[in-house]
């Protein structure tokens, strides 16, 4: 490839950084998602705050442009940012009045159309957001079978339910991507609640049925894992070992699912649960998500107090019928697992021409890669700061979208390979951190100070 790429060398986030500074003075945390703390990528230089954002193009509120080679919304926008038939049925909902004393009639045409996209599934309720919506899921769960216990692999949110976890040992839940997230204020009497186990480990899984005894309510997990995908008849003996336990199976498809298909990753797989939840790509970035299973366990929802007055707002509704139509319409599945397939062979090329020892993982359509190095989080901070200054967010994982097109990736990789070059020379010359403009990069949940 021909390099047509260079630093910018006056790149300023000077406002953005001052934004976030006041933020951390009256906002607990700076960000009101974890996943949105400037310290988890370039701490003292990431723009923080954008001023505009369509397709994979962002703004930041310093005026400069970037292209969003990293989670493009946090993996919400599948579409790319403000598509514009997602927006069309949004602007038409917010002109009808966006909330009323009645219901949004566009919620029973999408529960019909997300029955219809999953057959084995019967019943639907609705919520606006992933954590929500797992504890939702819990709930049912629980009242569907009168048990307490739930068996958890995987990330699943910042309720009650799932940190219970970590009860008296915080490190329970370490591997389940998100490590040191203390249990402060879950009530300690949950303690014992949440069991969880390693994926692709049916042993440990056993172990953790046999501990909970007749008091498993639920298995709830990840049916892809975040960086291997299920050994040969994994999933079918977590089922098998659900039903046994005369447990529910629920699969938390926030994260995986509209990627590999119009649905969840589990009709890839081949496997289907008991429920399904899915958030984040249902919409395209507007708040919506749905929770969906077998009549038999979702009729559980009617007998358990679950109820939200923004659950019957119209965007939500109205965002996810527009995002789901041209999913399936544009076969959205296969371009993302295309797109993702060219990410992984290119950064291997690169890795190779530039000497960098590189393991790359994930499914196709949110593909990443890691540094195997002793300084992974200096080369990974140095990696985002050299992408940054020649214009791209960009972190070692990419949730490619409909919106990514050939040209974006030809401009990528341009740049990838001025950029391996220099994390190469780092290597060589061992001065990885001398080279960075700011401190490394935070590796886990921990309390900002400030």
């Amino acid at each position: 490839m021909t390099n047509q790429t260079s630093p910018r060398n006056s790149i300023n986030t000077a406002k953005g950084q001052a934004l976030y500074k006041r933020a951390c003075s009256i906002i607990p945390g700076g960000t009101q998602l974890f996943s949105k703390r400037p310290e988890l990528f370039l701490p003292d230089q990431w723009p923080v705050y954008y001023a505009k954002a369509t397709g994979i193009d962002v703004w930041d509120i310093d005026d400069n442009h970037y292209l969003d080679f990293a989670s493009v919304g946090i993996g919400t926008c599948v579409l790319g940012a403000a598509d514009e038939e997602v927006n069309k049925a949004v602007i038409q909902a917010v002109q009808n009045g966006s909330m009323s004393t009645l219901n949004p009639p566009d919620e029973v045409e999408l529960a019909e159309l997300i029955v219809e996209l999953h057959p084995w599934a019967e019943q639907v309720r609705f919520a606006r957001t992933g954590g929500e919506s797992m504890a939702v899921a819990a709930r049912i769960a629980r009242a569907a079978t009168g048990r307490d216990k739930i068996a958890v692999c995987g990330y699943h949110g910042w309720a009650d339910w799932y940190l219970a976890a970590n009860i008296g040992d915080n490190r329970q839940l370490n591997t389940h991507l998100l490590p040191g997230l203390d249990p402060n204020g879950v009530p300690e009497n949950l303690s014992g609640t949440t069991l969880p186990f390693k994926y692709n480990d049916i042993t440990a899984l056993r172990t953790v049925i046999e501990k909970a005894g007749s008091d498993l309510a639920a298995i709830i997990m990840e049916p892809h894992g975040v960086t291997a995908a299920p050994e040969p008849g994994y999933l079918e003996e977590v089922k098998k070992l659900a039903h046994d336990a005369g447990a529910a199976l629920i699969f938390d498809e926030i994260t995986s699912g509209w990627r590999m298909n119009t649905g969840g990753v589990h009709m890839t797989l081949g496997v289907t649960p008991d429920v399904a939840v899915y958030a984040k790509c249902i919409s395209n970035g507007y708040p919506m998500a749905a929770i969906i299973g077998t009549r038999d366990v979702m009729e559980a929802a009617q007998v358990s107090f679950i109820s939200s007055a923004y659950w019957t707002e119209s965007v939500g509704p109205a965002a996810a019928l527009a995002t789901l139509k041209k999913h399936r319409r544009e076969n959205v599945g296969d371009y993302l697992i295309a797109y993702g397939n060219s990410l992984d062979k290119g950064w291997k090329t690169a890795a190779a021409e530039a000497g960098l020892d590189i393991k790359t993982y994930g499914m196709a359509p949110q593909r990443g890669f890691s540094f195997v190095h002793d300084d992974p989080n200096g080369l990974t901070t140095l990696f985002t700061q050299e992408m940054l200054a020649r214009g791209f967010i960009a972190i070692p994982r990419v949730f490619s979208t409909f919106a990514h097109n050939q040209k974006h990736l030809e401009q990528y990789f341009d740049t990838i390979v001025d950029v391996f070059a220099i994390l190469a020379a780092a290597i060589k010359n061992d001065d990885i951190r001398s080279r960075l403009n700011g401190p490394v990069k935070h590796s886990h949940f921990q309390r900002l100070n400030g």
